[in-house]
């Protein structure tokens, strides 16, 4: 039988590997976490036990186990229309506020993980269209993730009924998936169309993705120290248009970490834009 027990000073190595790879702090007491996502690869890599993995992938010995073990690590299950209060001031202030410059709109869904969130913002923002016409110019959402996996199947854009039974309403199964038989569905395309997906590790520079008029940031700061909070922030500064904004978390905060935004309460819900 394979062992998947792990010594304490192999995790701390992985923990400093994992935070120099991605900016993700595990803490002292995630070795669970740590056995139940790498487990799978001892068998699919045929390595001899997870201690022999983990050395493979922290010396870098593997290059494909390294980037297998990162996506386990960083991969993170979500929800449609994820605290529902975003999307519905994404719709009701933001986009109007922005589409005040004539300009093409911009978003930045950073952490897009299997497409739930991009994807959201981009039905979003074809039921604004729907109900304002003529109030939305050009609008597109790029949407990144660290993850190459990840990004594979957001492209592909098929859910299960386990994963659409996650805060998607029936009427927007209906108006923006087409069935494909196995019980699953597919992203329509004019949904699709909106949304191009990149790679981007938060801690790199943004600047080859160039400026936002909207960034979600959303449930992924708490992975984080706080030195690298506050570096992916001021980041996002810098990646803003003047006045554009910044979606957090429910339970993220900006106190102490960047002085560059001004909270806006919305009622429910807080955002930030740009100073």
């Amino acid at each position: 039988m394979t062992a998947i027990t792990i010594s304490d000073q192999e995790y701390k190595e992985f923990c400093r590997f994992l935070e120099s790879q991605c900016g993700i702090v595990l803490g002292d007491s995630k070795q669970y976490l740590v056995r139940s996502r790498l487990s799978p690869l001892v068998n699919k890599y045929n390595v001899s036990s997870l201690s022999t993995l983990l050395k493979d992938v922290v010396t870098g010995r593997n290059r494909d186990m390294r980037i297998a073990a990162i996506d386990a690590m960083t991969t993170n299950e979500t929800l449609w229309f994820r605290d529902t209060y975003p999307f519905a001031v994404l719709s009701e202030k933001i986009l109007p506020d922005v589409a005040t410059k004539k300009k093409p709109i911009k978003i930045w869904s950073s952490a897009s993980s299997s497409g739930q969130e991009p994807y959201s913002i981009a039905m979003t923002v074809l039921e604004t269209q729907q109900r304002k016409p003529g109030l939305l110019p050009n609008v597109s959402v790029t949407a990144t993730d660290i993850s190459t996996v990840m990004l594979d199947m957001c492209r592909a854009g098929i859910y299960d009924n386990l994963a659409l039974g996650r805060g998607l309403s029936m009427e927007r199964r209906r108006t923006f998936f087409e069935e494909v038989g196995d019980g699953r569905m597919k992203v329509k395309d004019n949904v699709k169309r909106l949304v191009n997906f990149r790679p981007q590790n938060l801690m790199e520079s943004y600047a080859l993705l160039g400026k936002f008029d909207v960034i979600f940031c959303r449930n992924v700061l708490i992975y984080f120290s706080s030195d690298m909070k506050s570096k992916v922030l001021n980041q996002m500064a810098n990646s803003l248009n003047p006045g554009g904004y910044l979606l957090l978390g429910a339970s993220e905060s900006l106190t102490g970490l960047t002085d560059r935004f001004e909270m806006v309460r919305c009622n429910p819900g807080i955002i930030y834009k740009l100073k």
